[in-house]
């Protein structure tokens, strides 16, 4: 389930894990991020980088959660998307460090991924900055 420290959880997700299971299953990072709502360091995915067309899936339980279609380059240092999958990510509003954000989490497992401004290019005028490390990418066959 995805809750922040101390906090009861306040949403359900069709995967659960326990923390021990994210710990065996994600690297001490991904863990951070995803489970623990950390941010990776600007510039530092190789995810930034990635051209080909394919899938991004989240690190957590595999769930596809944005068309490389949709990427785009923000300038930002995280990977950058203007639409998910439908379906595929859940928003909520993140009050933490005194500012009022959009968080974006996977739909299935709960897993931190970033935040959504509205900044971004048409055709939806948003800015999905996620986190590198809590996806994995997928390239299409063939």
């Amino acid at each position: 389930m995805l809750f922040k420290r101390n906090e009861t959880p306040d949403e359900t997700f069709p995967v659960t894990r326990t923390d021990a299971e994210w710990r065996a299953a994600l690297s001490p990072e991904a863990f951070r991020v995803l489970r623990q709502h950390g941010t990776e360091r600007p510039g530092t995915s190789p995810l930034n980088d990635e051209k080909r067309p394919g899938t991004f899936l989240c690190a957590g339980c595999a769930t596809p959660l944005f068309d490389a279609g949709a990427k785009f380059e923000s300038g930002t240092g995280w990977p950058s998307f203007f639409a998910p999958i439908d379906g595929a990510v859940a928003e909520k509003s993140d009050r933490s460090f005194f500012m009022t954000r959009t968080e974006v989490h996977c739909a299935r497992c709960g897993g931190h991924l970033g935040h959504v401004f509205p900044d971004g290019p048409r055709p939806t005028g948003l800015r999905y900055c996620m986190n590198g490390v809590s996806l994995a990418f997928q390239p299409a066959e063939g």
